[in-house]
């Protein structure tokens, strides 16, 4: 019995110590387990800290890059005020060939008007065979001769009238070309006197060329102002200047930019009050000696002795407190001690104030003045004075009285040739100027709308003109805007009697007829602001270079014929001078696919595109046609028809804005070409995909046009999910042209 027990607690015992060590096992692999977790989470907490103290370290380098970025370019701008006189010597004198112009015009270039209409294959017009193996019946035949003769007639008269205006627009073509050539050559006659003229000491001719010479200066650093007044006195042969100096902003007011980790922010270091001073009385010094450089390196003729300079800064008077031009620095150099400097070497201030005693301000920080030398309007004699101002001499439209506005209009219309006259306040029917075209065979009763916006002219604005234009039995009406049209508006005017003229073209028929006008403050085409480089001058308020040279388009459009020399306009708008000018396009982009549009038929189209989500147009910026050649971000954008295409546009499909889904392609009849057309002349369409090379990537079959029908959505790009764009044909044809059309996809049709 005890043996027996004894071997029972045995086992029992045995048993428990194999549980034990079972246990201990577990509890040592857990063990184990826990500590390298441990040491694993303490790695990656030792390596995210690390990332951090990097990220943060990058970061840092960054911001630091940052800010002394932004120190050099402070430095780089100090650096150009230092050596402003050194640079300005370097640079090449103002010469009287620099304002000659080429004696050549742009080559007569057609566009679509230089490929002939294709005539009808009659082998294309051949019936089906009948059944049984029989041949066509004898009336399927008569129908498919009538077929051809009907189109073989419709494409002789689409190709006579394809000749029709192609001999009209090169007349107007040689017309144009005839005339500029004629202005370009008188305009070289006139430069080629003028040395002449100067050696004479011709006051105006004098006046005129200096302040070309320092208009047309490189020297002068952005930021600069260019305003002057200048007199010329025969007798003694000296040139008078008022020279418009810069203001003490010019020069920055931070002499280094510091990152600070601390608060994560740049700081900027203020340069010391007393540097920016005398930094800017030094520029001053260098400005005024710099001016007189220019004008003694431009006289190759002798035509000065003497030149005397006026810096002023445009302030207030401190005595009177109304705005006056302040003198800075004024000093008379003759040219034999001006020309023994060596500028490039000198100290601007001791070189104005020992060299040639002048004089300069003491603290023109705070526009101290000093006396100054002489005056332009104290020349007295046969002195001629010409004051070039800024903007501020100009009249802006957009401030300007309505009823004065009004009256500039009628003023332009009649410089124009016409006769003009403002209506009354009120019961005027929305006429704001009636206009009397003399001619004979395209003049006639004209109604003008004035509009003084400075945002886009709503498209209802021009269907109202249009009505209006009805009612008053007008010939023709014109609206006339100092902000801008948008593309539903120039569809609505297209093939009507109705001109358009936006706030840049405006200013630009002011200029031409010698009228001033500048909307803003930017840029005044129209007298504002002295001679273009290289223009000479021009009369007194200054000049610019006109636009006038450009080629005539030959997409003819109703209202009164153009003269050779019209203001040039932007592509497809309708200037006043009475034809549209179609953007040839510019190449496309090395990434963008070209959609070339082909068909059959005499008929003409206009091929354009809309930019979608879904079956509505991002904005009337995205619907790209003759009027809007691209759209804003210059993804989508017509470009100039290669080989056997007719219209082309240029795709740039990986760049289209993230929220669009769909490029839709649309043609329409062109109703300038083809009035009464429709599409059943639109057949053998395709799309010809290419790159920007020109290699053909594809040939895409869309519907064909049908009779009664106007307007076609031939087909969509629409992008996946995974990314790429597919084709879907279209089809849905329009029986009363692009408006409606337009207004499916939501643009806004007057």
């Amino acid at each position: 019995m005890t043996r027996r027990n004894d071997g029972l607690i045995g086992g029992w015992a045995e048993a428990q110590r194999q549980e034990q060590r079972r246990q201990d096992a577990q509890r040592r692999t857990r063990e184990q387990q826990r500590r390298e977790a441990e040491r694993q989470q303490r790695a990656a907490e030792r390596a995210m800290a690390q990332a951090h103290r990097e990220q943060q370290a990058a970061y840092k380098q960054r911001r630091e890059a940052d800010a002394r970025l932004r120190t050099d370019e402070i430095e780089a701008r100090v650096a150009v005020l230092e050596g402003l006189l050194a640079a300005g010597c370097r640079g090449p004198a103002f010469r009287t060939s620099a304002m000659l112009r080429a004696e050549h015009v742009e080559p007569f270039q057609p566009g679509h008007l230089a490929v002939a209409v294709p005539a009808p294959v009659e082998a294309n017009y051949q019936p089906a065979q009948g059944g049984w193996g029989f041949g066509p019946s004898a009336q399927a035949r008569a129908e498919a001769r009538a077929r051809f003769e009907r189109d073989w007639y419709a494409a002789q008269d689409a190709e006579a009238q394809r000749l029709r205006q192609l001999e009209a627009y090169r007349q107007q073509y040689q017309q144009w070309a005839e005339t500029t050539l004629t202005q370009i050559r008188h305009h070289n006659a006139q430069v080629r006197t003028l040395g002449d003229t100067l050696r004479r000491g011709d006051p105006d001719a004098a006046v005129q060329y200096f302040s070309a010479a320092l208009y047309s200066s490189a020297a002068w650093p952005d930021g600069f102002p260019h305003q002057v007044a200048a007199a010329y006195d025969r007798g003694t042969r000296e040139l008078v200047l008022d020279w418009q100096l810069p203001g003490i902003d010019v020069v920055p007011e931070a002499k280094a930019v510091r990152y600070m980790p601390s608060t994560d922010q740049d700081k900027e270091v203020a340069r010391p009050v007393t540097q920016r001073r005398a930094l800017y009385r030094d520029v001053l010094a260098q400005t005024v000696l710099l001016v007189l450089r220019e004008v003694f390196a431009a006289d190759e003729f002798g035509a000065l002795e003497s030149a005397v300079v006026n810096g002023f800064v445009d302030d207030r008077d401190p005595a009177t407190g109304r705005p006056a031009k302040i003198v800075l620095a004024s000093l008379r150099a003759t040219r034999a001690d001006f020309t023994r400097l060596d500028l490039a070497r000198v100290s601007a201030q001791d070189c104005l104030a020992d060299a040639l005693d002048g004089k300069l301000s003491a603290r023109p920080d705070q526009r101290t003045a000093v006396r100054a030398v002489r005056r332009p309007d104290e020349v007295g004699g046969s002195a001629a004075v010409v004051s070039h101002a800024d903007d501020d001499a100009v009249p802006n439209l957009l401030e300007m009285d309505p009823i004065a506005f009004e009256g500039l209009v009628a003023e332009l219309f009649r410089a124009r040739g016409l006769q003009a006259v403002t209506t009354q306040r009120s019961g005027d029917g929305g006429v704001d100027v009636e206009a009397l075209d003399p001619d004979p065979l395209s003049g006639g009763k004209i109604v003008v709308q004035v509009k003084r916006y400075r945002h886009t002219v709503p498209p209802t604005a021009v269907r109202d003109l249009y009505g209006t234009v009805h009612d008053v039995g007008a010939n023709k009406g014109v609206l006339v805007t100092t902000s801008s049209f948008g593309p539903t508006s120039y569809t609505f005017a297209r093939g009507k009697p109705l001109t358009l003229i936006n706030g840049d073209e405006l200013v630009d028929l002011l200029a031409q007829c010698g009228l001033r006008g500048r909307l803003g403050t930017g840029d005044t085409p129209g007298g504002a602001g002295g001679p273009a480089a290289g223009s000479g001058g021009g009369g007194r308020g200054g000049s610019r270079t006109s636009r006038g040279d450009a080629v005539p388009g030959p997409r003819a459009s109703s209202g009164r014929a153009s003269g050779p020399g019209a203001a040039a306009t932007p592509d497809g708008t309708l200037p006043a001078n009475g034809f549209a000018v179609p953007a040839a396009g510019d190449p496309p982009a090395e990434d963008a696919a070209v959609l070339g549009m082909t068909w059959s038929g005499g008929v003409a189209l206009d091929v354009c595109a809309l930019v979608c989500r879904g079956d509505r147009v991002l904005g009337d910026d995205f619907f790209v046609f003759y009027n809007n050649p691209a759209t804003p971000d210059g993804t989508v954008r017509s470009v100039a028809a290669r080989g056997s295409d007719k219209a082309a546009v240029a795709v740039r499909f990986d760049a289209l804005p993230a929220r669009a889904d769909r490029v839709v392609l649309v043609a329409a009849i062109d109703p300038a070409v083809n009035p009464t057309a429709d599409l059943s002349g639109f057949t053998d369409a395709a799309i010809r995909l290419s790159n920007a090379s020109g290699t053909e990537l594809d040939r895409l079959a869309v519907s064909d046009g049908r009779a009664g029908e106007t307007a076609l959505v031939l087909g969509s790009f629409r992008r996946r999910a995974n990314g790429d764009w597919k084709f879907v044909v279209g089809g849905r044809g329009y029986p009363d042209g692009l408006e409606p059309l337009l207004a499916d996809f939501g643009v806004e049709v007057a």
